[in-house]
């Protein structure tokens, strides 16, 4: 049975007495109260509560130290989740998803996608809404990995760390979207960063180009950020090869996507209430911020179905804006 709901919370409260911020006296502590509640998180709430206890004591005491010190510890428990990431099939999630997609109106210019790392966390999600929007979906896998594509997709054979397995199997696709990547990333996988993601991104961008693909999706990461150096580097270096290869495309970059596995960064949310509310990290916060599958996944079909010509850089505000961008280009295009 479940503990009851006030034995599972921790209120976390500034001072009544407003402080304010060293160098700027005039600038008064916002006062907020805010609560936490375990039972709608899927880990402890004694694996967040520290940080959040942190930041709390660190905008009443030592604002000037807040931006590095606590920034660069809870984004690193963000981008390095220990629990189980694996696929989830059919979740609620994923329903209440399809039936949204559902609500809109089929894009006016059906595509034909051809994308990697289509079994992954965000591709196993995407494909489905994608052939619900009337695109055509062809998904490169391993061989071994055949049945774990979403059905109704094209299945092909290659390997993502070889164009040449695969680039005679992307015709007739107009828009490519590569999502392969080390799964799990922490600080621990540079090596790894370099072995997988840039290789596997390398021959994508460089099989589009020669086959000259109409649109090119890259999946990045948000940047600059006080945390995981070798993977923001990995995917910077990939956004210059798309530049230099001058493919049009677009380049998404969130920071961290809740979902099935991915729930408990949801306590850090207070903590990014507090920073918003801060003039001297609000830009951070924001690039910095959560956003959800859902979000991630109407961002994903947003681009494949707003083509553009040169480099469109997506992020995390936008990311969490298009489905209502959707709805709007799907509205025009079919005036």
């Amino acid at each position: 049975m479940a503990a009851p709901a006030t034995s599972t919370a921790k209120t976390l409260r500034l001072p009544s007495n407003p402080a304010t911020v060293p160098g700027s006296p005039k600038t008064p502590l916002p006062i907020t109260e805010f609560t936490v509640s375990a039972t709608k998180l899927q880990r402890p709430i004694a694996r967040t509560k520290p940080v959040l206890e942190v930041a709390i004591a660190t905008v009443c005491i030592t604002p000037s130290r807040f931006r590095v010190k606590l920034l660069s510890r809870f984004l690193t428990i963000c981008i390095e989740p220990s629990e189980s990431t694996q696929k989830v099939p059919a979740s609620i999630s994923d329903i209440r998803l399809l039936l949204k997609v559902k609500q809109l109106p089929r894009s006016a210019h059906p595509r034909r996608v051809f994308i990697t790392g289509g079994t992954g966390y965000l591709g196993s999600s995407l494909i489905p809404v994608l052939l619900e929007r009337g695109h055509h979906v062809r998904g490169l896998v391993r061989p071994t990995s055949k049945g774990n594509l979403p059905g109704g997709a094209e299945v092909v054979s290659g390997d993502a760390l070889d164009a040449n397995s695969y680039k005679h199997l992307v015709r007739p696709a107009d828009t490519f979207i590569h999502l392969v990547g080390v799964s799990h990333p922490s600080p621990a996988k540079a090596a790894e960063f370099r072995a997988v993601d840039l290789v596997a991104a390398r021959e994508a961008i460089n099989a589009a180009a020669e086959l000259g693909i109409a649109h090119f999706i890259y999946l990045s990461v948000a940047h600059p950020a006080p945390v995981m150096k070798a993977y923001i580097a990995v995917r910077a270096e990939c956004e210059d090869l798309i530049r230099t290869r001058r493919l049009n495309a677009t380049v998404l970059r969130p920071w961290y996507v809740l979902g099935p596995g991915h729930n408990w960064p949801y306590a850090l949310l207070p903590v990014y209430k507090v920073m918003e509310f801060l003039p001297f990290v609000r830009q951070g916060a924001k690039r910095l911020g959560l956003v959800t599958l859902e979000q991630m996944i109407m961002a994903l079909v947003e681009a494949v179905e707003s083509p553009v010509q040169g480099l469109r850089v997506v992020g995390v505000p936008e990311i969490r804006a298009a489905q209502a961008t959707l709805a709007r280009e799907v509205t025009r295009q079919t005036a």
